[in-house]
């Protein structure tokens, strides 16, 4: 069983995404055109952004951003120690230093206070120039934007929003991928507005840093394809999944209100038993994942077989932080205090399609696992010595 039904969600909405696949087949053009140009804007009026440039994949739009601010060696860049090896390894590819942060307790996202520390000693050190905050909005839910603005401001900071989990998601009144200077998102399959490939977008509202992103995306071109002024890369959206991103997008809004309403009904039936998500007052998720916490390795993997034979898809995630990785062991300047934490996150299906029946059953598999008494005592003790994440979804038989 797959993490997000998208083949429920093919039937769902099959007539629209056929008709806007069999317009690109019959146009020809398979590589930008009008399906691209269009989708941009949708995705920018949807954020609230004055532009949007699409590219091939999440991991490219981090690069973009930081190429577009020439970010590079010598230059720290300050990252969640808890998140996609993706969001540090693109520091790295650019030349500058991933700094790890470590992150909040309850929502997984980069500490403010953390981020603060990190700073000061970096810059108390003085081999690193800092230059960048990479917020990630994990699991649908956005980084704590108000302060980490106030620490870049005070510092003179760029905010770079990794929205590649949190598309859809609010603060406020403000969408996710509106927070950064520049924000970025990634539309994975896997993720809340997925296409049928791979694909990513960045998202800004300075029309000098959307002409550099659109020349860095294609080699560099300058007034034409043959004239390159800056070195670039190869990063675009192909036309196809611009036309299956223009359907999905339209059905964005609701899927979240439907996957909101399943969160609450896990949480009302789980939380006495493990530790559930928090979403802040003034934020709402649009939950890539939900997450549960554990006390153990044991306890987890209990559950796991457990859900397993009820047919229930279970992930780490993430198994290693990013101090521990080791493609990033050069990279010293780290500051958590953390390790990874016993984490079970449990996935939604894209569309919500669950039954209270399902969720029912799940607590009951979670009880039998673990047993009450063992459930309560996680509750008080969230974080252990390895990040341990499950993921599951639930679906009508």
């Amino acid at each position: 069983m797959e993490f997000r039904d998208l083949k429920k969600q093919y039937e769902l909405y099959k007539s629209e995404i056929d008709q806007e696949i069999n317009r690109v087949l019959t146009a020809g053009t398979f590589i930008g055109g009008e399906p691209v140009s269009e989708l941009e804007k949708q995705l920018a009026q949807y954020v609230g952004r004055k532009f949007c440039v699409s590219c091939a994949n999440g991991t490219d739009a981090l690069q973009l951003a930081l190429m577009c601010w020439n970010i590079g060696p010598g230059d720290a860049v300050f990252v969640p120690d808890f998140t996609f090896f993706s969001t540090a390894e693109t520091v790295a590819m650019v030349g500058a230093t991933p700094v790890m942060v470590d992150i909040c307790e309850d929502t997984f996202n980069i500490s403010p206070d953390m981020l603060e520390s990190a700073i000061c000693k970096t810059m108390k050190e003085g081999k690193l120039v800092p230059k960048v905050i990479i917020g990630v909005d994990l699991f649908g839910q956005p980084f704590n934007y108000d302060e980490v603005c106030k620490i870049a401001d005070k510092y003179h900071l760029y905010i770079l929003e990794d929205g590649a989990q949190g598309f859809g998601g609010k603060l406020g009144d403000r969408r996710a991928c509106s927070l950064g200077d520049i924000s970025t998102t990634s539309f994975f399959p896997a993720k809340p507005l997925g296409c049928y490939g791979d694909g990513g977008a960045i998202f800004t509202d300075n029309e000098e840093w959307k002409a550099r992103i659109s020349s860095l995306k294609v080699h560099g071109k300058g007034n034409s394809k043959y004239d390159n002024v800056i070195i670039g890369m190869n990063s675009r959206l192909d036309t196809i999944q611009a036309a299956v991103l223009k359907v999905k997008l339209f059905k964005l809004n609701e899927e979240i209100v439907k996957v909101n309403y399943w969160a609450d009904l896990y949480t009302q039936k789980l939380k006495d038993y493990v530790k559930c998500p928090v979403v802040h007052q003034k934020y709402e998720s649009s939950w890539a994942q939900y997450t549960i916490l554990l006390e153990n390795e044991s306890h987890r993997e209990r559950i796991q077989e457990k859900l397993k034979t009820k047919g229930v898809p279970t992930m780490i995630y993430y198994a290693k932080g990013m101090h521990q990785q080791r493609a990033l062991e050069q990279y010293l300047h780290r500051t958590c205090r953390l390790r990874p934490q016993l984490l079970c996150p449990v996935r939604f299906n894209h569309v919500g399609h669950l039954i209270r029946s399902q969720v029912l059953r799940m607590k009951a598999t979670v009880l039998k696992a673990i047993g009450r008494n063992v459930a309560h005592k996680a509750r008080r003790r969230i974080f252990c010595r390895n990040h341990l994440f499950a993921g599951t979804q639930f679906r009508k038989p």
